[in-house]
Order: structure tokens, then C-alpha cells, then sequence
């Protein structure tokens, strides 16, 4: 039963490709029902995220293809797609799959090194398939062990402790001053793309108190209901500013939209508890004066890019240490599988003694209805259930005997328990 993954990611296929090949969670139950219904797939787990699709499967037969032949036939793609998709895959099988899926998990694999969200995003992948009923022991085992490889490198290296993305800096610095988040309000003045992803990172570490500030309160809204949030304009700052403990900003406006004045007033009002701004935008979006400020802390985008910098290499250093983690349980999880082949030996094995002796048993106990001398019996079925249980271990014994493989014969010596002490 080999494990088998295959998939395309950021480093492999272009963006028009990874679209087309994207599993929307509305579509996820009718992929699995065909997936499940190759006679190759025993068990299954689908994750595909904006910068990854990948099939993770228990395989009963050693061959994927019929795997990437259902991908390109779920996905409707063209004949010249295939040829894309096909030239852009990448298949990894039994340890190679296990040590990718480990590395996926950790962040090694990512477009950005050692982010986080990538092990949330398979979890929900493992969850959903769990719930379709496509997982069973060896995928589920598989996925278990992947979590606490990801869990051990997050705990044992300094993989995920470095910012190296404006937003995750600037949500790790906030981190650094205001320990506790979850009791820190949080105004976030503008609503592109920087200023969503920094309301995602502000989620995952649980703050519960967001307000989204921008030029357009249409915009602003669309974020609200992902975040919990509330949303004003730039204009009703003023009024809100007191009440928020850290200031995030990233707008295009040309323009600064909070000045030194604004932010004295704001300081007043909350008895000059501390306040943290973060100024991500270019051109300023906060007056350079405002640092000048007692009880107000402005950090500016150059001052996380240095941040991020010296970050960079200190993730590189730790992803050499998870590698080795990696590799460790590698190992360990293919002796596991390794392991399942020996169960399945013993299994054979008891199951066909015991039919063995059954039928023996069942002869003697007709001979025995019929008036047979019951000693004679006994003697005769022991001497046949003997004879038949050491017939193919003494053949084996014989053919490693011949072959002059002394550590084979050793081996086989210990499995029928020859190698005793008293030898």
C-alpha cells in the first residue's frame, strides 16, 4: 500500500494554471466521491490552497496515474492544459511523500519560508476528508504525525518566531510591546491587501476589538464580517483614535492622515496610556513628529524591512534545524509503515495455522464419532499438525542453508526460536 502525493505549487506552475486546478470547497464532495471510486485510492486528502493543489493518497495498487488522470478530468481541463499540468506536476512517493508533506507543514514548501497558515489550512483539508469518509488508519496516522512534526518544529526552532512580511512583522512587533493581544484594541486604517492579511494575523492571535478605517466605507465593510470588526470613515478617526491601543496604517493616500496634534488630543483623553503605530504606507501616513511624543510609539515601514532583513537569515538558520526534525521523523513514521507490513504477515500467518488446525481437528473429531481408538487419535493428530506447521519453515531452513547466507539463516534461526541461550 504505498503513500502517494502529487500536486502543483508557486515554484511549478504559473497562475493561470494553479487556478484552474483550484478545488472549491462547494465542489470538494463530488471530487472525493470520484476520487474514492478509483479502484487505485484507498483512502484520500485533498488540500488545495492560492498557491497549491495537492492529492495525498493510500494507494492499493503502485501506480498514480490514474490519479492525475482524475485530476485533469475533475478539473475539465483541455488537451493543452494536460500537457501544462502534466509537465508541471511533481509525485513523491512512500518517504519522499511522507518528508514532503512534513516539510509542507512546517513551512519549508511555502512561497513565504516558515509561515504559519499553511498548517491551518491542511488541518481544514485533513478535517474535510475526514468528514467524507476518505481517511482511514494509514492517511489518518500519516496526518497525525504530520501535526506533531509541525507542532516540534515550531516548538524546537526559531522557524515561525522571525517576521519577513510587512504585515506579520508588523503584527509580531505589536506581539512584542503588547504581549497579550487578545486585550489590545486595534485600529487599522486603510483596507487593501496589506492591511487585510495584517487583520488575519490579528485574528489568529485572538484580538477581539478591530476597527477598519478607510476612505471608502463600502471597502471597509467588506472586511468587517471576516474580521468582527467595526468600520468607519477616515474622517471619524479622531472621534475612535483614544480608544485603540495599536495603530496600524497602510493607504494610498498622499497626504499624512494622522498628525502630532490629533495624537496629543488621543493621549489626553486615555490618561497617557501607551500607544503603538505601525506606519506601513508609503508615503507616510503618520507625521514623523508623532514619535516625538511620550507615551506614543511609531515604528515606519523602514523600520520593519530592517527587521525583516535580519529575520531572514535567522529563519533560514532554523530551517536547516527543522530539516533535521524532518528527517528524523521521517524515518521514524516510514518504520511505522514498515511495521504494518509485518502485522499483516502475522496475521496470514496465524490465520493460516489456525485453518490448519481446524481441518486437522475436524477429521479427528469425525474419526473419534465413528468408534477410532481415541489415543491413536491424538497421536495421529499431533503427529500431522507437527509435520504441516514445520514443513515450509524447515524448506526455508533448507534453501538459506544451501545458499551459504549466513545472516539470513541467523534470522530465521531467531523467528523459530533456535537461537537460545542454551546453545
Amino acid at each position: 500500500m504505498p503513500l502517494f502525493a502529487l500536486g502543483i505549487n508557486h515554484q511549478t506552475a504559473s497562475v493561470s494554471l494553479r487556478e484552474k486546478v483550484v478545488f472549491s470547497p462547494e465542489f470538494l464532495a463530488d471530487a472525493y466521491k470520484q476520487l474514492m471510486a478509483l479502484s487505485s485510492v484507498s483512502e484520500a486528502v485533498i488540500v488545495s490552497t492560492c498557491n497549491r493543489t495537492e492529492i495525498y493518497c493510500n494507494l492499493n495498487q503502485d501506480n498514480g496515474k490514474q490519479v492525475i488522470d482524475w485530476l485533469c478530468f475533475v478539473q475539465q481541463l483541455r488537451e493543452s492544459e494536460e500537457i501544462e499540468l502534466t509537465e508541471s506536476l511533481y509525485c513523491y512517493q512512500d518517504e519522499q511523500a511522507v518528508q514532503h508533506l512534513f516539510r509542507v507543514a512546517c513551512g519549508l514548501d511555502s512561497l513565504v519560508l516558515g509561515e504559519p497558515q499553511i498548517l491551518g489550512q491542511i488541518k481544514q483539508a485533513f478535517a474535510t476528508a475526514s468528514q467524507l469518509k476518505s481517511v482511514d488508519k494509514v492517511i489518518n496516522q500519516w496526518f497525525q504525525k504530520t501535526f506533531s512534526v509541525a507542532k516540534r518544529v515550531r516548538t524546537d526552532t526559531q522557524i515561525g518566531a522571525n517576521a519577513i512580511s510587512v504585515a506579520f512583522a508588523a503584527v509580531c512587533l505589536a506581539k512584542q510591546i503588547f504581549s497579550d493581544l487578545s486585550e489590545s484594541r486595534v485600529l487599522l486604517i486603510g483596507a487593501g491587501e496589506t492591511i487585510e492579511l495584517v487583520g488575519k494575523y490579528l485574528v489568529d492571535h485572538n484580538v477581539p476589538n478591530i476597527t477598519i478605517a478607510n476612505r471608502t466605507l463600502s471597502r471597509a465593510m467588506a472586511l468587517v464580517d471576516q474580521f468582527n470588526a467595526q468600520a468607519i470613515t477616515l474622517g471619524e478617526i479622531p472621534n475612535h483614535l483614544p480608544a485603540a491601543d495599536i495603530i496600524i496604517s497602510s493607504t494610498a493616500s498622499p497626504l499624512p492622515i494622522i498628525g502630532k496634534g490629533m495624537v496629543e488630543s488621543a493621549l489626553k483623553k486615555r490618561r497617557y496610556q501607551p500607544m503603538l503605530f505601525i506606519d506601513i504606507a508609503v508615503p507616510r501616513d503618520i507625521e514623523s513628529q508623532v514619535g516625538e511624543l511620550n507615551d506614543a510609539y511609531l515604528y515606519s515601514v523602514d523600520d520593519l524591512h530592517g527587521i525583516i532583513e535580519d529575520n531572514k537569515q535567522a529563519r533560514q538558520e532554523a530551517a536547516i534545524e527543522a530539516e533535521k526534525i524532518i528527517d528524523t521523523c521521517t524515518l521514524e513514521f516510514s518504520a511505522w509503515l514498515e511495521s504494518l507490513k509485518a502485522v499483516e504477515s502475522i496475521r496470514l500467518y496465524r490465520s493460516n495455522s489456525e485453518l490448519l488446525r481446524d481441518q486437522l481437528l475436524a477429521r479427528a473429531i469425525f474419526a473419534l464419532s465413528n468408534g477410532a481408538e481415541a489415543e491413536k487419535i491424538l497421536k495421529e493428530l499431533a503427529f500431522k499438525l507437527t509435520n504441516k506447521l514445520i514443513h515450509y519453515p524447515s524448506q526455508a531452513l533448507t534453501d538459506v542453508s544451501r545458499s551459504g547466507n549466513d545472516k539470513e539463516l541467523q534470522l530465521l534461526r531467531t523467528a523459530l526460536g533456535l537461537n537460545t541461550e542454551e546453545e
